[in-house]
Parts: structure tokens; sequence; C-alpha cells
């Protein structure tokens, strides 16, 4: 598969690569509604294998393969006017534990890379875990 439009069909063959995961998350975050779009320029999407011990302590996951995705950032609930400078909020999409995730579940891979990156862009609007679950069960 090479564009983003065979890649949001879905994905079959072998386990993505970090460029494949990538453009799987540039397809997802092309179906955001417009009306969030403006408010997520200048998000960095990154892919990393897994994520580091740090993280993992700081959060309080002992296991990498339990961490699929993390924002990294101030969320817009808690932005002043006046603030400015500073590193540029991330996402990054941990590509090993979403690929165990994909293999052991049922879902699409292209539909779990989408849940992830909307799951961490809800943290960017400022939501919590418990927030976004709870619209899950709702929709």
């Amino acid at each position: 598969m090479s564009d983003k439009s065979s890649l949001a069909a879905g994905w079959t063959g072998t386990a993505p690569d970090a460029d494949a995961l990538f453009a799987l998350a540039e397809a997802a975050f092309e179906t955001m509604p417009e009306i969030f779009k403006p408010h997520l320029n200048g998000v960095v999407i990154a892919i990393e294998e897994f994520a580091e011990d740090e993280v993992l302590k700081s959060l309080d996951i002992e296991h990498p393969y339990d961490l699929t995705g993390l924002y990294e950032g101030r969320p817009l609930t808690e932005r002043s006017i006046d603030a400015s400078g500073g590193m540029p909020d991330r996402v990054t999409l941990y590509r090993i534990p979403i690929l165990v995730e994909w293999i052991e579940g049922s879902e699409r891979l292209d539909w779990l890379v989408r849940h992830v990156l909307i799951h961490e862009f809800g943290h960017h609007f400022g939501l919590s875990d418990d927030d976004m679950h709870a619209l899950e069960d709702m929709v």
C-alpha cells in the first residue's frame, strides 16, 4: 500500500514499520471533524517502538506493552493567552504495543490507530481518561 487512501482502507500483510504507522496516523487525522483541526495545529505526531522506562514509571505502568499512546503538552483548558514559547504539544504512538493489541484483538489496524490518536487528542482538549471512557460508553 503506497498512499494514504489505501492505508485508510485497512491493513493487510506484514506488520507496518514506523513510516507506515505514521501514514495511518496521518490518514486518521484527516478524518477528524473540521471543527477540531484548527485546535490541533502544531501538535506533533511521533512514532516510537516503546515508551521509555522513565515514562512508564511516571505513569505507574509496569509493562511497556500496556501503553499505546501518550500526549505530552499543556491541554487547551490550562492555557492562557499570555503563554508562548516552549515545546510543541506531542502525541506519541507506540508501534509495538499497538501491533500487539491489533494482533490480539479483532479491530482493524487503521481503526485502532485512529482510536489511540483520538484518545491522545482528547488529553490535548483537557479530557481525562475517565471522561473519554464515559464518552466511549455513551457512543
